[in-house]
């Protein structure tokens, strides 16, 4: 039976005015997208604005390879000598696998996590293209590579100038140091990246990372050795094999641009021709693996 219309519940829907409006400040567009998405990667890398311990392992590097650097400078000027110990770029290639450890741990904290929380659609689905977003990985990997390699250099040279060493020869092989830290900061990250964007486990990544670095660097120095034989001297024919391993490269590379190193087992670029095959090798890897990760993204 219907109920009389006195006895039916009154319609109480309202709407309320909450106040809310319409963003109307600036926008600030894809490049302020891409630098702050460069910078938090960068702070990643080292651990900062992430839990304690994720600042252990890549703080603990930092120090572990800036550390003897002083000490090779107290010493260098306790004992008045007139040079450092150790030359810029020969530092930089005793750090190789400490160096090889930092890219290979963090490389997949910038690539491999976003991969497996599934965040990287949600960073396409703001201004950030996916150019945008492998720039700004890329370059932040790179940088932090860098910056861990340019601590110790800074020691170095700033020690052998307050210790009254000669400036025009420090000031010069500190830039063949930059040079050398560079071309690490670019060629071995570039490989690792594309490593670390193929797998969203960080620990597939890790162990993938520094198995290709320490393979491929165990590969020349066997081929090398065997090619040195009992005289140790390593012939121009055996250095072509540095062309297997990015921190080989590298060396030979730079040994040969700045006459750098000396014994018979001195890795170098076998000649001029080494030098352009070398340099162009280098470039083929850093533009090549740039441009597998835009294709990995591209399809994401």
């Amino acid at each position: 039976m219907a109920l009389p219309s006195e006895a039916r519940p009154l319609d109480t829907g309202v709407i309320h005015d909450i106040g809310y409006r319409g963003y109307t400040g600036p926008r600030l567009g894809r490049a302020y997208a891409t630098r702050a998405l460069f910078t938090q990667s960068l702070r990643a890398a080292y651990g900062l604005g992430r839990s304690g311990r994720s600042k252990v392992l890549p703080m603990l590097l930092l120090g572990v390879v800036t550390a003897p650097a002083a000490i090779m400078v107290a010493l260098a000027l306790a004992q008045h000598q007139d040079e450092l110990p150790v030359d810029y770029p020969e530092y930089l290639e005793m750090l190789g696998l400490l160096v090889s450890i930092f890219l290979a741990s963090q490389a997949p904290v910038l690539l491999s996590r976003d991969l497996r929380h599934h965040t990287v659609p949600l960073y396409f689905s703001r201004p950030i293209t996916r150019a945008d977003y492998v720039r700004a990985k890329f370059a932040a990997m790179a940088c932090a590579q860098l910056l861990l390699m340019l601590a110790p250099l800074l020691v170095l040279y700033a020690g052998a100038l307050l210790g009254g060493l000669d400036f025009a020869h420090n000031t010069a092989h500190f830039l063949y140091g930059l040079v050398t830290a560079v071309l690490y900061a670019l060629v071995p990250t570039a490989v690792a990246l594309v490593i670390a964007a193929a797998t969203p486990r960080r620990g597939f990544g890790v162990a993938a990372i520094m198995g290709y670095l320490a393979i491929s660097t165990a590969v020349v120095g066997v081929v090398v050795g065997i090619g040195g034989g009992a005289s140790g001297q390593v012939p121009d024919s055996a250095q072509w094999v540095a062309l297997l391993s990015p921190d080989q490269l590298v060396e030979s590379l730079v040994n040969q641009l700045f006459d750098l190193g000396a014994g018979p087992d001195r890795m170098h670029a076998p000649g001029v021709l080494g030098v352009v095959a070398f340099a162009a090798t280098a470039v083929a890897m850093v533009a090549g693996s740039y441009a597998l990760l835009l294709r990995r993204y591209r399809n994401i």
